[in-house]
């Protein structure tokens, strides 16, 4: 009879076991804000705040994910990326919803978009770069169109984030979309003909709602209130201009075949795959 395969253990440990090996700045810093999302878990237990709880949690997974993907797709992220990664998931998920830095710091929200944009493209551009260099496919694309496929991607992803923020604004009334405040507005709703000729209107200065109990509410606001078309235009664009930053740094990396040390810090490389149990029973 075959010798029986061993058991292999969970996906969840090997990934915590690779974690473990790790040395320097990344294991350093893991740990770091490790121990800090565990003392706001508990804290915001004690609170009774459970949704926060979910997100620390939440947040202690994420932090598995650069181990897991190094693990499953044999790859190397750089150290730099791999700070970035820790630090962006720690500032989107603790810093920006639980201690409210996406209201306290107006332009919180726009960093993480714009590192999100440069985050995107350089995954985007790892990904088709080591189908690139596989000697299982037969393709070899050019610098310029794996620039281009980085942007690509990187735009993709946050357009249907935008996507996820509308949906859970309309069903939740999370209002992820953050509103504006604005004085002046421009619709062919006001035409007075009933035409497609844009009615603008200056100079707002509040806005009263009326509900359908016929009660007035002056809300006080100094303008007119912009249901989060402009907070999603801005989100784009920023990851838009992040989108690009990478584009243009990956590009130069594969015309120059690794050999730019400050672009090296941002691409994953591919590892040669261990040999497996079979080959070696062979």
């Amino acid at each position: 009879m075959p010798p029986k395969r061993k058991q292999r253990p969970g996906e969840v440990r090997r990934t915590v076991e690779a974690l473990r090996a790790k040395k320097g700045v990344v294991a350093t810093l893991y740990v770091v804000l490790r121990l800090a999302v565990l003392v706001i878990l508990v804290a915001q237990f004690l609170n009774r705040n459970f949704e926060n709880v979910f997100l620390c949690i939440l947040t202690l997974v994420l932090f598995l994910v650069p181990t897991f993907i190094e693990r499953k797709i044999h790859v190397d992220l750089p150290d730099t990326l791999e700070v970035i990664i820790l630090l962006f998931i720690f500032a989107a998920e603790i810093l920006g919803e639980i201690q409210a830095y996406y209201i306290t710091f107006p332009y919180w929200d726009t960093m993480l978009h714009t590192l999100n944009g440069f985050l995107c493209a350089a995954i985007g551009f790892a990904l088709v770069d080591i189908l690139n260099r596989s000697e299982r496919f037969s393709i070899t694309l050019s610098p310029l169109f794996l620039a281009i496929t980085a942007f690509c991607f990187s735009m993709t992803v946050g357009v249907l984030w935008e996507f996820f923020e509308c949906l859970m604004d309309q069903l939740f009334l999370l209002d992820m979309q953050k509103d504006s405040v604005i004085q002046t507005i421009s619709t062919v709703t006001l035409d007075p003909t009933g035409g497609n000729h844009p009615t603008a209107i200056r100079g707002i200065t509040d806005l009263i709602v009326v509900t359908a109990d016929g009660s007035q509410h002056a809300l006080g606001l100094g303008g007119y209130l912009d249901i989060g078309l402009l907070d999603t235009m801005q989100d784009l664009f920023v990851n838009f201009v992040g989108a690009v930053i990478f584009s243009i740094i990956g590009f130069f990396y594969v015309k120059s075949r690794g050999r730019g040390r400050f672009a090296s810090r941002f691409i994953p490389k591919v590892e040669p795959q261990p040999e497996t149990e079979d080959a070696g029973d062979a």
